[in-house]
Formats: C-alpha cells, sequence, structure tokens
C-alpha cells in the first residue's frame, strides 16, 4: 500500500495556518523570478521540457499528429467543475478564452484520425482553489483524441503515454531526481480499474464520505491515491456528473463511457477522458440538462453533423499536475513559472 507524499504532506501542513499561507503565496505568485532560479526550480523546468519532448515522442510512435489548438472561440468546455470561463470582444463578438479545447480536438480527429495538442488553458477557478495545491488558473494541457476510438483505447493510450513519460524521465533525469530526494516508483501494468461505484464504496471504507452520485471528491480522491502503489482509473461516472461531451452508455442508461485516472501518493487526479457522444439529437439534450443554450454551440452541431458518425475517444492531461507528481512538488505552483493561482495579483 502507498503512503502520501511527504511534499503532499508539506503542502497540508502550510495551508492549515491559512493566513501565512495566504502570504508566502502571494510572495510566491507576486515574485516568481526571486525563486525560479533557484537551482531546484532550474532543474524542474529541465525535467518539465523533457516530459513534454517524452510525451512528444510517445505520442508521435502511436501514429498521433500534433495540431495546433486554438486559443479563443465561440464556445470552450463548460465541464470546468466550478471554474469560469474568461470572455473577450471578438470584433463584436463574445468568445471564450479555451478552458479545455476539447470540442476543437474531436472535428481535427475526424481530419487526421489520431491528434493531440499541447494547448494552454484558461480557468478563473474558485478563491478557495488556491488551498488544493492541484489547480492553476493558467496551465497547459496535453490534449488528445482518436477518431473510431473507444474507451479501452483511451485507457490504454494513458498507461502506456504514462509508463513512457515517467521511464523515460528516470533513465534521463535520475540523478537529478536523486537531488531533489524523489524516488520515482517502478509501476505496475495494468493499473487498477475500478467503476465510479465500487471506488465510491473503497473510499467511504477507507473513512472519506463520498456521495454515489456525484465526481470524486478531491480530498477522496487523495484517499484513494494514497490507497495505491501505482496509478487508478476509476470509469463509468453518473450521467450529470460530467460535461454534456461525455457519451452516455447505450447498454447502460444514466452512466457514462468516461474516466478519470489518479496519481498515486496522494497527488489526486491527473488525466479525465472518455468517449464523446456524437448523436446530435441527443448532444442538444445533454446540453439542455446543463442548463445550456444549443444556439451557443452551433458550429459544433453543424460539424457533428457534417461528419457523422464521428465516434472518438480521447483525454487531456494537465503538464504541471505530471510535473509536480515526477518531480515531487508541493503543489502545482512550482511547476509553473510565472504562476497565476486564484485570487492573487498582480503577478507576471
Amino acid at each position: 500500500m502507498s503512503k502520501v507524499h511527504p511534499a503532499v504532506l508539506e503542502f497540508e501542513k502550510m495551508v492549515k495556518d491559512r493566513e501565512s499561507y495566504v502570504k508566502f503565496i502571494d510572495e510566491w505568485v507576486k515574485y516568481s523570478w526571486k525563486w525560479a532560479r533557484e537551482s531546484k526550480y532550474v532543474t524542474v523546468f529541465k525535467i518539465q521540457a523533457s516530459i513534454l519532448h517524452a510525451i512528444r515522442e510517445y505520442l508521435d510512435s502511436q501514429g498521433f499528429t500534433e495540431v495546433l489548438p486554438p486559443i479563443i472561440g465561440p464556445v470552450t468546455d463548460p465541464g470546468i467543475r466550478g471554474a469560469k470561463q474568461a470572455t473577450v470582444d471578438f470584433y463584436g463578438h463574445e468568445y471564450k478564452v479555451m478552458s479545455s479545447a476539447i470540442l476543437y480536438k474531436q472535428y481535427m480527429a475526424a481530419v487526421l484520425g489520431k491528434i493531440y495538442f499541447i494547448s494552454p488553458n484558461i480557468r478563473l477557478e474558485p478563491n478557495d482553489s488556491v488551498f488544493t495545491g492541484r489547480h492553476l488558473v493558467e496551465f497547459f494541457q496535453v490534449d488528445l483524441e482518436i477518431l473510431n476510438g473507444t474507451l479501452d483505447d483511451a485507457m490504454n493510450v494513458a498507461e502506456g503515454l504514462f509508463m513512457y513519460v515517467t521511464r523515460y524521465i528516470r533513465d534521463t533525469h535520475g540523478k537529478d531526481l536523486e537531488k531533489m530526494g524523489r524516488d520515482l516508483p517502478h509501476y505496475k501494468t495494468p493499473f487498477n480499474r475500478y467503476t465510479h461505484a465500487e471506488a465510491v464504496e473503497l473510499v467511504n471504507k477507507l473513512g472519506c464520505s463520498n456521495p454515489r452520485n456525484t465526481e470524486i471528491l478531491w480530498e477522496c480522491e487523495k484517499v484513494l491515491s494514497a490507497h495505491h502503489d501505482s496509478p487508478i482509473f476509476i470509469y463509468e461516472y453518473p450521467k450529470g456528473s460530467r460535461g454534456f461531451y461525455n457519451r452516455e452508455d447505450p447498454s447502460k442508461p444514466g452512466y457514462l463511457r468516461d474516466f478519470d485516472m489518479l496519481y498515486p501518493e496522494g497527488f489526486g487526479e491527473s488525466i479525465s477522458g472518455g468517449e464523446r457522444e456524437y448523436e446530435p439529437v441527443k448532444v442538444i439534450a445533454r446540453i439542455r440538462e446543463a442548463g445550456e443554450d444549443p444556439n451557443k454551440y452551433r458550429w459544433f452541431l453543424e460539424m457533428l453533423k457534417d461528419f457523422y458518425p464521428l465516434k472518438t475517444a480521447g483525454f487531456g492531461i494537465g503538464v504541471e499536475r505530471l510535473t509536480r507528481y515526477i518531480c515531487g512538488l508541493r503543489a502545482v505552483w512550482e511547476a509553473r513559472p510565472y504562476p497565476k493561482v486564484a485570487g492573487v495579483g498582480p503577478a507576471p
């Protein structure tokens, strides 16, 4: 059984005294150039560059094509767990800054088959997210999509990608990790796979109360990840707990063909993905169920009709969260040059 990593424990200790922590993070964010040149962070940023190299190397070897991501558009991902979208005036039209390019990668998968973005995202997270250690307002995400892909295809790529990247970093930066006190484990595959119902049952037995029809709570994610030596998958989330683009299982109404992957050692969620809803009528119904206006998604709905049936699956993985895990850092703000966190500013 795994244990919570010392860096995660150190972060938890920091946030217990919220007043002191707020002063610390205020200085950290506003004067990032003062710590960025320290030898530890020089090493972190070099490892991060190697992580991106390894991601590209693995995906390219698997037949994926890298595509330039959009930065703004008429709509963006609405399924962002309490965060708000940033809006800009685009010549008299309201456009959104990408919180995730998920809707756009679906049609590029139709064009090229297997694609990925390395994409900047903006999410105006709630102020209390500064105390999670896992949320940035500005971050990068690797977003991939597979034409005619299935839930299992996406999970298998996620597992292979993680194994390739961690092996590459151990081989390339073993001495650097050792200097930072990070013992990056050798993982066993296949990773454990739990249905959402099984994960909720397990985490409740471990002492973290999680409702049955919601996302896994952040605190419960940490408990689950600390209970394992390797990453784990959670799949088959209940409908209504995720974005409208996640496909409802036709053989199991009320449940989705989607998944999350959690890191071990208490670091929490790393990847979220699954199969996409592609029937235009069903997509419109799901948009309305989420309280949104389908007219906002007109271009997306027209695209689905033109490419019908556009069956795809994919996922997104946060670069800073992956860097945090690999380097054993306290929080994602250590894995980001000029970090932006909720409620703290002005910042470079």
